[in-house]
This record gives C-alpha cells, structure tokens and sequence, in this order.
C-alpha cells in the first residue's frame, strides 16, 4: 500500500485500513481474554463437583473403616493423607488467586485482565525468583512427590504415581534452542486472566489425582461374609418395579443354596407359557432361566418345583415376576445454562417422562405444538417478554398424576456476516474476480440449519458515490465505478439485504465486507 507517490488522499485511505486491522487484532485480543475467562468458571465449577465426590468418596471409606477396622483403616489413613496435601496446596492456590484479582472491582470482566504484572512481581526478579516463585514451586513439589511417596511400593497404584509426577513435572521446558525454568515458562509475561485460568487447571488436576486414589482404594467387589454358607438372601417384593416417592415393601429372606437339592421335576410358566426343558438349568440347585426378556413391561413366572421327599412328591410353588424396560439409546444430557429458543424459527423439543407411556404424557407452554411421538416445536415468534415455561403432566399406570416444568430463555436470531464468495471480513482481491463474485450472508456458528439469500446491497469504491444494487452481484453502474478504483484501493459491501425462507422476524443489520484491489 506505500508503493509509488501516493496522494494524501490516498495516503489518508491507506492509514484509515491501517487503523481498522488494528481495531479487528484489538477486539480478537479480548475475545481471546474472554474465552480463557470463560474456560476458567468452567473448570471452577468442575472442581466444585470434583470436591463433592471426593467427600462422598472419604465419607463412604471412613465408614467401612468404622464397619471393618483391620481392612480399611490402614486404606483410610493413606487417603487421609493424600486428602490433607491435596486440600494444603488448593487453598494455597485458591488464596493467591485471590491476591490476583483483589484489586479488581469485577472478577467477571476479562478483557481488563490482560497485564501480567501481579505474578512477574510476585514471583521473579529478573532472572531469579522471589520467595513468593520459590514458595510457589516448593508447594507443587510437595504435593506431587508427597503423593508419590504415600502410594510407593502400594499395588495397583503404579500408574496413579506416575500420572502425578506427569501432570505435576517442573523441569525446564525447552524454548528455541535453550531452555527455560518451568516457572517462567507457564506464568511470567501471561494475561492475568490466562494465569487464574491455569492455576484453576492445577486445582483440577490436584482433584482428580485425590479421585483416582480414592476409587482405586475402593476397587474391587465387597464380599458378604456370612457363617451359614450354605445360604443367601433372596429379595420378596409385591412387585417388579417401583416409582419414585413410593413406599418399598421388599423382604429379605434367607434361602438355602446347596449344590444336592435338585427338583426332580420342573414345570413352570412364563406369561401362562409353558417352558420347555431347553430354556431352563438346574446348577447348584438353582434352576436357572434362558428365556427371552420379552417386550417392555412386567412377566410373571408361575408353576412348581416338585421334589421326592419319603416317597411323595413336595411341591413348592413358584410366584415371581420380573420387568422389562426399553434398551436406552439415547442419553438425556443437557447444558443447564443453554436452555435457549429462538424467536422467529421452529424449535424442535423432545419432551417425555420417564416410566410414563407418549400417550399418556400431556404438555402445555404458549407457542408449543405436539408433532410426533415425544416430538415437540415450539414457536416463540409472538410470545412477549423473554423466557417461556413448559409444564408437562403424566400419569401413571395406577391413576396418580405426575408433574413438572422447565423454563426456556427466548433470545432473537444472531447477527448475520456478509459473505463474498463464501468469505467473510477483510478480503484481498482482483478486480475482475470481484465484478463476477456472489455477495452472501451467513449466521455464524448457528445452530440451525437457515440459508440467507440476498437481496440488495450498497456498493461503495472511494471517490465514487455509493451505489445501490438489488440483487446479489455487482450491476452495470457499480462495476463502472469499480473500474475507476486504483490499486490497492479499499472497496465496502454494506447494507447488505438478507432474507431467510421460514424467517417470521427481521433479521439484524448484516456486518460489512471490505475488500482490498489487488490490481
């Protein structure tokens, strides 16, 4: 662009371009403060999840040390350990992070963390590091190597120490054609923001090294160990499944397991279906069952054991039933901050109640259209205000009614992009390329699948007057105008014009194109 004698004219134009690439690196710098911001409450509140677990995890292993002292103590005072160092170095961790940020008036503003001075004074002075870089690194070596020892020569723990003493290595890291301290390389010089958001990695890595100690210590299958061998229990219940909220009549009862009581003679039934000799075993004195699990819904197992006793025959009846449930194949997994709909297209929902039949599952919101089996739009084009609530009604196969409700946010469609040949921004190009390109529109990262087709456009190459175009390419009198452009001269597509098929709402005002002539 500084080729040649330019006109001021000209040389305004170019600082102009200069200023506006500038502007574009400006807003990507915050976007990027942004996203480690956002990256950063992610990781928060999966540590807050992760610390859950754990104390259930402790919990759970203090009990059976309580129930089984000579078999879990020994267990529990190792994890007792690991939970005392992991937790020392997170509040070390979780208290300089917030020396960080005290001067910050809103911990949520991101794009104002983008200095690094806190920790390069707080850490390093000049090529050595403060008491404050030695305490830090001193911190991290206790923990891993603290980790390290508790668990040596522990079966089965192998790879738990060397996944600590991976996640948590502080040899120098190689840069260039050196190398460098790993302190300097992962903290010195970053955007505050990055650094929480690395130092909140840490905790997540101390959590899930605690999480993997525990479930490893807890492996394995408890083992009921009862004097009378010869017996187990068995579970008598009035019925094969049971709701939510209702109350459980089961009975345990003892049942006697001995491989020489056989039945000499079986007959049993399965749903008033006489079972043949090929869908049954008779092992350990068990008769075990090969039957298929049937459809979805409860099956009775009706008959007889008949045994010889004293020259007679005993019979023992057998009443027993079971329940078979659609095989899932689909998981319910949800965002819980990103239930969204979108004024001015159709929302497609799933909606059902688990255990409760599609047509007996009634549900209602302003805008909400039932189109299928569990299958559901909803149109939030007309409602006012911004959230929508749905309320869905079951009823169960005894008659009793079951309820509940989720609230929707309503938000208006993204803003679209201008697009020339399918890109978008600041573009480099030859004229004659551009007199024959197409001006599209986009949503960018969508979800919905919503093609724009443009309509008009204005056109605008400096020294000429801008010029309207209905349309989506450049007309007679705007390639006229393009053809008195100079060199390097910076064009604009803006106003661009878009509709969408099926779109009930006006779309926002589409973001410019700028295009730079290459010749």
């Amino acid at each position: 662009m500084a080729a040649g004698n330019l006109s001021p004219r000209q040389k305004m134009i170019n600082l102009m371009y200069l200023i506006f690439i500038a502007m574009l690196a400006l807003n990507m710098s915050k976007e990027v403060l942004s996203a480690f911001g956002l990256m950063n409450e992610k990781l928060t509140e999966s540590n807050v999840a992760a610390s859950e677990r754990n104390t259930a995890f402790m919990a759970g292993l203090e009990q059976q040390a309580i129930d089984q002292p000579a078999k879990y103590e020994p267990l529990k005072d190792k994890a007792s350990q690991i939970h005392t160092l992991a937790t020392t170095f997170d509040s070390y961790l979780e208290d300089l992070k917030g020396k960080m940020t005290a001067k910050i008036d809103d911990p949520t503003d991101y794009e104002i963390m983008d200095k690094g001075d806190y920790l390069d004074e707080h850490f390093f002075k000049g090529d050595k590091l403060k008491p404050d870089g030695e305490e830090f690194m001193n911190q991290l070596a206790a923990f891993r190597d603290g980790v390290a020892e508790i668990l040596a020569n522990n079966p089965g723990m192998e790879t738990v120490v060397a996944d600590v003493q991976k996640k948590f290595k502080t040899d120098p890291v190689k840069r260039g054609a050196g190398t460098v301290d790993w302190l300097e390389h992962h903290y010195k010089g970053f955007p505050l923001v990055a650094s929480l958001t690395k130092m909140t990695q840490l905790q997540a890595d101390i959590k899930t090294t605690e999480s993997e100690v525990l479930s490893n210590m807890l492996k394995g299958t408890l083992t009921s160990e009862v004097s009378m061998t010869n017996y187990t229990t068995l579970m008598e219940t009035s019925k094969s499944a049971y709701f939510n909220g209702e109350e459980f009549d089961g009975e345990i009862v003892l049942g006697r397991k001995d491989a020489t009581t056989k039945p000499n003679r079986v007959e049993l039934t399965l749903d008033g279906r006489k079972l043949t000799e090929n869908q049954y075993t008779i092992e350990d004195g068990k008769v075990k069952l090969k039957v298929n699990a049937g459809a979805a819904g409860e099956h009775k197992i009706e008959g007889k054991l008949i045994f010889a006793q004293d020259g007679k025959d005993i019979e023992v009846p057998v009443s027993q039933s079971f329940a078979t449930v659609p095989k899932p194949n689909a998981a319910t997994i949800s965002a819980d901050k990103m239930n969204v709909v979108y004024r001015g297209v159709k929302n497609p929902m799933t909606i059902s109640f688990a255990g409760v039949s599609d047509n007996k599952i009634s549900a209602s919101a302003q805008g909400l259209t039932k189109v299928g089996t569990s299958k559901y739009i909803m149109d939030a084009t007309r409602i006012q205000g911004r959230e929508v609530t749905i309320n869905v009604t079951g009823t169960l196969p005894d008659g009793q009614k079951v309820s509940d409700r989720a609230s929707f946010r309503i938000k208006d469609l993204p803003k679209p992009t201008g697009t020339l040949r399918g890109e978008d921004g600041a573009l480099k190009m030859q004229r004659q390329s551009l007199e024959i390109s197409t001006i599209g529109a986009k949503f960018d990262d969508f979800d919905f699948e919503l093609p724009l087709r443009v309509t008009g456009f204005k056109f605008k190459v400096p020294g000429q007057p801008t010029i309207d175009v209905n349309g989506n390419k450049l007309d007679s009198r705007a390639k006229s105008a393009l053809r008195k452009a100079k060199r390097g001269s910076g064009v604009q597509i803006f106003d661009i014009e878009a509709k969408a098929s099926g779109v009930s709402v006006i779309l926002k005002k589409v973001s410019p194109v700028f295009i730079e002539l290459t010749n």
